[in-house]
């Protein structure tokens, strides 16, 4: 998995970050990893910056001023890997939902000559989600669903976080006209890359909700995500996107 660039943005995970770090790095010689950090009240970013000593030219951080979305944290994070020489560019959580050891499998996808996106799927085989409460595997699964049928996507999982790109969709989309912060954030990616005929595969995972650390889901994401396939479909057909 060489040149590749893990981004993993962080607000208050103090609890998994360190783990997560040593978990990739063990498992992954020659990945880098960066960090993108909202100003973490519990000190997150000054945790990671005490562990580059030990991952020494492999793990960066970036630093923001405020927190001010999970879209805003990767088109940040988006921006300084395309000032670096990456080829693949990975979207992670960091508090374990997203299994390490499933990074090799979408970069063995997404370096295929006829993948230029490859997706950590939920919902390609089934519902592959463990320890979520009922209410909250429906409220994504017909979250999922809806988008599908707004934007008409071919994605069964356009909410998911866990991306590989490959550098030339970054380069092809322009980060600065990306509107959505929150989960919207990862529909607007899909739907954008899909209108620049880049193809999308999604692969099976299996995704565990977090231990440690708390949920940054809201009524206000939710509520973006629901108005914002709407617009983003009208600005198509407007022939606007």
């Amino acid at each position: 998995m060489k040149d590749t660039l893990i981004i993993i943005p962080t607000y208050n995970e103090i609890e998994n970050i360190e783990l997560m770090l040593h978990t990739i790095f063990s498992m992954y010689k020659h990945v880098h990893v960066l960090v993108v950090d909202d100003n973490s009240p519990d000190k997150t970013a000054q945790r990671v910056e005490a562990l580059k000593d030990e991952f020494p030219g492999s793990l960066h951080l970036l630093s923001r001023p405020y927190k001010s979305g999970l879209g805003r944290a990767y088109i940040d994070g988006f921006k300084w890997a395309l000032q670096h020489p990456y080829s693949y560019i990975f979207e992670m959580d960091s508090d374990f939902s997203h299994n390490p050891k499933d990074l090799e499998i979408l970069h063995k996808a997404c370096i295929s000559h006829d993948v230029d996106v490859a997706v950590g799927s939920r919902y390609i085989k089934g519902i592959n989600v463990v320890n979520w409460p009922f209410s909250r595997i429906l409220l994504s699964y017909f979250a999922s669903f809806y988008v599908r049928i707004i934007t008409g996507m071919p994605v069964k999982d356009p909410t998911a976080g866990f991306v590989c790109y490959k550098r030339k969709v970054l380069e092809t989309i322009n980060l600065d006209e990306i509107r959505f912060i929150g989960y919207a954030f990862q529909i607007e990616m899909k739907f954008k890359a899909l209108n620049k005929k880049f193809k999308i595969k999604e692969i099976p995972i299996i995704f565990t909700d977090r231990i440690r650390g708390v949920s940054k889901l809201t009524k206000g994401i939710i509520s973006e995500a629901i108005l914002g396939v709407i617009q983003m479909r009208a600005q198509q057909l407007l022939g606007k996107l």
